[in-house]
């Protein structure tokens, strides 16, 4: 299968991956074919990116980081949960059902996580048509189990890690709406208003039964920066908690890969290059340096230019060196398909870059 831009999608082209709504629930099979309705639906919807298959690339096989149905289920259980949370309640009411819930959660995640052996951080956001906030909560939770796994935590450390990525941004369920899904640039107002959500999270979780006092502050504090300038309070270094240190990573990251209503997603290779702006200023080296040892910088399926001029596939990703794929060549210099494409080690072809993606055009914007 190949991973295409929406907008270069074409009318009898099969769908090679899943597309799922909201609950989870599968919206279209693998192989559906794609009329212009349904194109249209799948932009409508925010879609930037899907799989589609591809006789010279059938081989190529994306396996999710979290089973079907471990993500069918936390997206259930965090929408059900948020929205509830967004209804008007008495002063000093809690929800005691929060912490079983959400642990039980991170306890799926991790289980599915472990059995996947030399996992690589992938793109979550290409094949679901779903909420911002209930996508991005399960996302930065999975991303950050990731991390904490390959660092080496415990699974008590891993729990609280996981409770804490996942309810990170649990704070903008007393935002309105609209401010939070503005299609336009915030004015600085605004801003303002929305950086008001880690303390009110904070505020949520800190007294809550189930929800431990570290994790309720990975919500507090996943927008310090370990130079002092992030909110709310200022925070430098370790005096940010070591768990809000791996989520202002992830959250950044997946805030930048998914769509959003102001910009299109970055791929991997941009988010990562921003992110790197940061680095020893905003966000801590050595956490950066892990992260962008396991990210798929060149997601499989991506059709890639090479310093050659050909175009090709990633249909590898060598874990200790992910910048280097091997690329199934499609087309010669000059843009012709080749009959016979092969592949190409660029482990071992040191004198070939890639020098383009396949992308979608996008900009910078706050991101909150």
């Amino acid at each position: 299968m190949r991973l295409i831009p929406v907008s270069s999608l074409q009318p009898g082209m099969k769908l090679g991956k899943k597309i799922y709504n909201e609950d989870g629930i599968i919206l279209l099979s693998e192989n559906a074919e794609l009329s212009e309705a349904i194109i249209r639906r799948l932009r409508a919807h925010g879609l930037d990116y899907v799989y589609v298959a591809d006789a010279r690339t059938e081989d190529v096989v994306i396996q999710d980081l979290i089973e079907d149905e471990t993500r069918r289920k936390a997206l259930q259980e965090i929408r059900t949960s948020f929205r509830k949370l967004t209804e008007p309640t008495m002063k000093g009411l809690i929800y005691p059902y929060m912490g079983k819930t959400f642990t039980g959660l991170v306890e799926s995640i991790m289980d599915d996580l472990s059995s996947r052996e030399d996992a690589m951080i992938m793109m979550m956001n290409i094949n679901s048509m779903d909420h911002y906030l209930y996508r991005h909560s399960l996302n930065v939770c999975v991303y950050t189990l990731l991390l904490g796994q390959i660092y080496g935590y415990s699974k008590e450390e891993l729990t609280l890690l996981g409770l804490g990525a996942m309810l990170h941004d649990i704070g903008k369920t007393k935002l309105p709406l609209d401010l939070l899904n503005k299609p336009s640039r915030l004015t600085d107002e605004e801003f303002e208003q929305i950086k008001r959500h880690p303390v009110i999270g904070f505020q949520m979780l800190k007294d809550e039964p189930g929800i431990p006092l570290k994790s309720a502050h990975c919500a507090y504090q996943h927008h310090e920066r370990i130079n002092g300038t992030g909110y709310p309070r200022g925070l430098k270094g370790e005096n940010i908690s070591e768990f809000a240190r791996w989520i202002a990573i992830t959250d950044a990251y997946d805030a930048m890969t998914t769509h959003r209503v102001y910009r299109p997603a970055m791929l991997p290779d941009q988010a990562l290059e921003v992110l790197y702006t940061g680095c020893g200023e905003w966000y801590e080296k050595s956490k950066l340096e892990l992260f962008r040892d396991h990210v798929a910088i060149y997601p499989l399926g991506m059709t890639v230019k090479l310093s050659t001029g050909e175009q090709g596939v990633v249909v590898k990703i060598h874990k200790e060196i992910p910048h280097r794929p091997v690329i199934r060549v499609i087309t010669d210099p000059y843009g012709a398909e080749l009959k016979s494409p092969y592949d190409l080690d660029l482990l071992s072809q040191l004198s070939i870059v890639i020098t383009k993606v396949d992308r979608m055009e996008n900009k910078t914007e706050k991101t909150v």
